[in-house]
């Protein structure tokens, strides 16, 4: 049986995420660290590109968490979104804010661990080290998803369940004693 071959131009682009304030695996700035918990930064999420992602995409969906959180094992939501359109390639600097304003018509917010929606910036315990929050973009192969008054935990759920391709950064940040 004979393989098929690709040509050069056929193949896809890698679905890669970045950000002109985070490098990868680089420090999180005081703009984006939450600003309350002991925390005084400027609480301002960052702004998100994205590229390659599959033709069959229907919308995105952000989450980003703290895996380092000591909540016994489930981390913490730092900010969740739903329903991003399909034609997006972006999210601007500061579109987290909790009303939604600056957010991509559409798209939509989950409560976070703060316990209320829209961009809850790092803000570890003093002397820890340095916490990684990982942004994920999620591709999905639905329109939208209606997580409305769910949890994060199912807001992850119905993400996963939908994804069809996902890309990642990861950030750091931590407070010193």
């Amino acid at each position: 049986m004979a393989k098929k071959s690709r040509s050069k131009g056929a193949s896809r682009a890698a679905f890669r995420l970045s950000s002109p304030d985070i490098r990868p695996n680089g420090p999180i700035a005081m703009e984006q660290v939450y600003n309350g918990f002991g925390c005084s930064g400027r609480n301002i999420s960052p702004a998100l590109k994205w590229s390659g992602a599959p033709a069959e995409a229907k919308s995105f969906a952000l989450l980003v968490h703290d895996p380092d959180a000591p909540t016994g094992g489930a981390g913490w939501w730092h900010w969740l979104v739903v329903n991003i359109p399909a034609g997006a390639s972006e999210l601007r600097k500061d579109a987290g804010r909790a009303d939604g304003s600056n957010l991509p018509t559409g798209a939509a917010q989950i409560a976070t661990d703060f316990g209320s929606p829209g961009w809850g910036g790092p803000c570890p315990p003093v002397g820890d080290r340095p916490h990684r929050y990982h942004f994920t973009l999620y591709a999905l192969k639905v329109d939208r998803l209606d997580a409305s008054g769910g949890t994060a935990s199912l807001a992850g759920y119905m993400i996963n369940g939908n994804a069809i391709a996902r890309a990642r950064l990861t950030g750091k940040f931590g407070r010193k004693k």
